[in-house]
């Protein structure tokens, strides 16, 4: 028999390791994650008892993918709409927390004499809590509908994103070696120009790929798309300075936009609990106790860091927030672990080799230890509220209160602000998409232009073709928002505000003349008066333009389309409330979905029968049936079972429609079912039978009789044929019937 190769022979170990362990922690209800460390020590060098892998280095490189998995995944529950609706306390609660508790992470770090990059890492490791053991925790406490709960998973949405960023910034830091604040911008902005490209363009493209290859896209197709668009994410963030695990999640995140995003993450969510099983179990593996027991020392401050920093930072974030006290003492309560995010930043401190061998096993101990720990500390909060406000003093519990109420009072934006910041958000966007064309024909349109046509038409050509691909946005980014409400609104209301607006708009020309003036400048030798000249007169042409208004048009609304096509087909499926419904709430209308029970008496009628407007008051909006959707349904429209519908009404004429969908759906329950049971019967059509001479359909036995004739033989013949309605049956004929035992005797007194 031939060997098999190490790579197999340590997977087989590492399953089987993980395969019992999850088994022995599914059965104590302890978090799987612990199971995979565990099973991770039994299969890694450091313990002897059993056989260990024999080629860590193969190991790894799974490890890694399986980073690239879980951030990919997390990419795929992420939306950066909500990241916009997170609201201020979130995001509040979460910058605060993670700058203090990376403050923390260092200042233990230095109290031991660690090294600076140490000390760096540790931080980031200590100021990201555990999204998936907070989940499970409170699943199993049945805490997930209590107010605190959204504001905690919000701040964890938070914590995630800024991770990603965090982890971008560490790599810099530890490639270049020092935390020079230039160095530190640089890669901000590198970060900034990126995202939003990525963003821009992928909700652009990726949406347009998934609807135009739909028919052809089985599970295993979309799968395998999935996984292409995510690894080809991870190979071009990587070739541009970022980690594979930032390309996974911008994927991730860009998926997560479309209407085949859950689609995607039922397929990819085997995929990922392997492999993310492989990279615990790889974390397990680096687990020395000999080193934790000359670092126990360390191990317990830092445990007690986390607990104290979470509880004092946590809450003192939340409260900052504008939250109560009791929400910001349960939120920083359950804040007081470290998990996947720190296993991923230790790994990325190993695979740069810049932190100390000890720091890894350290904050595996820590995690374990605060996991253990959680389900305790959410419980301790709400007593530790009671003594707290027992023993604060009155003034303190005022001040906190007015505080509060003065936070979460949101004074209206003025015109102003809705103006500045619709402007600064598009010109962010179409700047960088213009550095973006420059840089693409410039690197590589350009050369190849120069190789085809020569030096000087392949400049020529080139300069037209970079301005062409230009001018869309160009033009957008001048004339965006010079017409919106709010810009008409400023002009009328003074003539103090005609300067400045004017002024916006010519600092949005002369950006605009700028680009052009630097590709033609690029291209060719020319005095700068010429080039601004010519500059100006091909700006002044894209703005009047009407072919590059109508593409500019179109751009912008296939963009806006594809962005909010997954809420639109929540909308449609009647997962989301639609957005008018909020304008009915000052009139006291309200939106209310109403399922149509299979034992429904509505069910098969049409809504002119049932005549619900005169009955009830209320009008059916919608009827959504699967995933058809029919809007403002007309009179013969009819109602099957299953059926959503989509009813407007008040308070009282809906409480009275809903007692009346509760009374219908019990109108069919037959008590005597016994009555109703199949039975089989041969019926022969002796001399003189009434059937004699008729066909079947002439006889009347289904329509009369409610009976179905299932074959026809005769007396002489056991073999059946089958029915023809339209043939005349014979005497002597033998008919099998089914049907109910009233029906058929009747049938058969014929």
């Amino acid at each position: 028999m031939s060997d098999l190769a190490p790579l197999i022979s340590d997977l087989a170990l590492i399953l089987v390791c993980a395969g019992v362990m999850t088994l022995l922690f599914k059965k104590l209800k302890q978090p799987l994650v612990l199971g995979y460390i565990v099973a991770g020590f039994v299969a890694g060098p450091h313990f002897g008892l059993t056989p260990s892998v024999s080629d860590a280095a193969n190991i790894q490189v799974w490890s890694d993918i399986g980073v690239i998995f879980l951030l990919f995944a997390l990419g795929l529950e992420f939306s950066f709409k909500k990241l916009m609706k997170a609201g201020g306390s979130a995001v509040i609660s979460a910058c605060t927390i993670i700058l203090c508790m990376i403050a923390v992470g260092m200042f233990v770090g230095k109290l031991f004499g660690w090294k600076q990059m140490d000390c760096l890492f540790l931080g980031g490791m200590l100021a990201m809590s555990s999204t998936t053991i907070i989940y499970k925790a409170f699943d199993d406490l049945g805490m997930r509908k209590q107010r605190f709960t959204g504001l905690v998973l919000s701040i964890l949405i938070l914590e995630d994103i800024l991770a990603i960023v965090l982890m971008v910034m560490l790599s810099t830091v530890a490639v270049s070696k020092n935390f020079e604040g230039g160095e530190l911008v640089n890669s901000i902005m590198k970060l900034v120009f990126f995202l939003i490209l990525w963003f821009v363009v992928g909700i652009y493209l990726i949406p347009l790929l998934l609807k135009r290859t739909r028919k052809l896209m089985s599970d295993e197709t979309l799968l395998v798309v999935a996984l292409a668009l995510c690894f080809g994410m991870v190979v071009l963030a990587a070739k541009v300075g970022f980690s594979s695990a930032f390309g996974a999640f911008v994927m991730g995140s860009i998926l997560a936009e479309t209407v085949e995003a859950e689609h995607i993450d039922r397929l990819v969510a085997p995929v990922k609990d392997l492999f993310g099983a492989i990279f615990f179990v790889s974390v397990g593996m680096m687990v020395d106790f000999t080193m934790i027991s000359e670092y126990i020392v360390p191990i317990i401050v830092i445990v007690l860091a986390i607990l104290l920093g979470q509880i004092i930072f946590g809450t003192g974030g939340v409260l900052l927030s504008g939250q109560s006290l009791k929400t910001a003492m349960q939120c920083g309560f359950s804040l007081t672990q470290i998990g996947e995010f720190a296993f991923i930043i230790a790994s990325l401190g190993v695979s740069l080799h810049v932190t100390s061998e000890f720091l890894y096993p350290i904050v595996v101990a820590v995690s374990v230890i605060t996991t253990f720990l959680t389900p305790y500390m959410i419980r301790l909060a709400v007593p530790a509220y009671n003594w707290v406000e027992k023993f604060l003093p009155v003034r303190w519990r005022n001040w906190l209160d007015h505080y509060s109420a003065a936070v979460q009072t949101v004074s209206p934006e003025n015109n102003w602000k809705k103006l500045i910041a619709a402007v600064v958000r598009i010109m962010l966007i179409y700047l960088v998409l213009s550095v973006a064309v420059i840089s693409v024909c410039f690197q590589f349109v350009l050369p190849l232009l120069n190789s085809l046509l020569g030096d000087f038409w392949g400049r020529f050509t080139g300069a037209i073709v970079t301005l062409a691909a230009l001018s869309p946005f160009l033009r957008a980014m001048i004339v965006k928002k010079n017409h919106s409400m709010e810009f008409r609104t400023l002009w009328a209301d003074s003539r103090f505000n005609h300067a400045p607006l004017v002024i916006l708009v010519l600092v949005r020309v002369v950006i605009a003349v700028s680009f052009v003036v630097y590709v033609i400048g690029h291209l060719f030798q020319a005095s700068a008066a010429l080039l601004v000249g010519i500059a100006i007169l091909l700006v002044v042409g894209m703005v009047f333009s009407r072919f590059l208004k109508k593409r500019s048009i179109e751009l912008e609304r296939t963009f806006v389309q594809n962005l909010r096509s997954k809420d639109m087909q929540e909308e449609y499926l009647g997962g989301k409330t639609p957005a008018y419904v909020g304008q009915l709430l000052d009139r006291d209308l309200h939106l209310t979905d109403f399922k149509i029970s299979s034992d429904s008496a509505w069910a098969g009628k049409n809504l002119r029968e049932l005549d619900f407007g005169k009955r009830f008051g209320v009008h059916v909006v919608s009827i959504i049936r699967g995933r058809h959707r029919l809007n403002i349904p007309g009179g013969d429209a009819c109602i099957f079972p299953g059926d959503m519908l989509q009813v407007i009404g008040t308070d009282g004429q809906l409480t009275d429609f809903s007692e009346q969908v509760e009374s219908v759906d019990k109108a069919y329950v037959d008590e005597n079912f016994e009555q109703h049971e199949i039975e089989l019967k041969q019926i022969i059509l002796h001399p003189g039978s009434p059937f004699a001479g008729k066909t079947i359909k002439e006889c009347g036995i289904r329509n009369h009789f409610h009976c179905l004739v299932v074959g026809i033989g005769a007396m002489d013949d056991t073999a059946l044929r089958s029915p023809d309605v339209n043939k005349p049956l014979q005497e002597k004929d033998i008919i099998w019937v089914v049907g109910e035992e009233k029906n058929l005797s009747a049938l058969a007194g014929q």
